[in-house]
């Protein structure tokens, strides 16, 4: 295993997010993987040979947050490149978001109190393992497309600029717009080649068409 990345951070922070954004840049992800793990999983992804040369780990800290920067340390000897993100957030921002959410913070396991004593709890615990980042995102002013930036450039095997796929296609207004086109473009002023007898059995992937309609 080549290049192992360890996605850690603040409960609310954007974890899940920052690993979605890693398997979209071609990476294999494990999201919410235990700490006591890692070492283990990152094991066999080598032994395996299934996962690539580039491994995510997104790690969900919990009860088991202190095992975590031990863990950390020993993978680091293990593999030839790995990098610890920690994502981050302001306090007032996590209250927010899981009040939105409406979901049970991790933390409320371990120990009572409001949402955000739980949460300075976690930073406090948590403070550690920053310390060890290689990388720290602060997703307080960040919306999922910039955190999805960040990621690319950070961890994009072309640097920050990723290939846009685009599909082109036509369709007759008589049959309904396409369902899952982003942009569309009037293009009646275009010659048409249906009304050329010798070119209506032919598509748009034929030359003779395209030279037809582009002329």
């Amino acid at each position: 295993m080549s290049e192992v990345v360890v996605v850690a951070g603040m409960s609310g922070a954007g974890r899940s997010t920052a690993g979605n954004n890693l398997e979209d840049l071609g990476w294999f992800v494990m999201d919410n993987l235990p700490p006591a793990l890692i070492p283990k999983v990152a094991e066999l992804a080598d032994g395996s040979g299934t996962t690539g040369d580039r491994l995510a780990l997104v790690v969900g800290t919990g009860r088991q947050h202190e095992v975590v920067v031990p863990l950390i340390g020993d993978l680091r000897q293990q593999v030839e490149r790995l990098q610890l993100v920690f994502l981050d957030a302001s306090t007032d921002i996590l209250v927010r978001r899981y009040e939105s959410s409406r979901r049970r913070h991790p933390f409320e396991d371990i120990m009572s109190g409001t949402l955000t004593e739980v949460i300075e709890a976690e930073r406090q615990a948590l403070e550690p393992l920053r310390a060890e980042a290689d990388l720290v995102i602060d997703t307080t002013d960040l919306n999922v497309h910039q955190l999805r930036s960040r990621m690319e450039e950070a961890f994009s095997a072309g640097g920050s600029e990723t290939a846009m796929r685009t599909t082109v296609t036509s369709f007759g207004y008589k049959h309904g717009i396409p369902l899952d086109v982003d942009l569309v473009f009037d293009c009646r002023f275009l010659r048409n080649p249906h009304w050329v007898e010798e070119l209506q059995p032919q598509t748009g992937l034929d030359e003779a068409v395209s030279d037809y309609v582009l002329e």
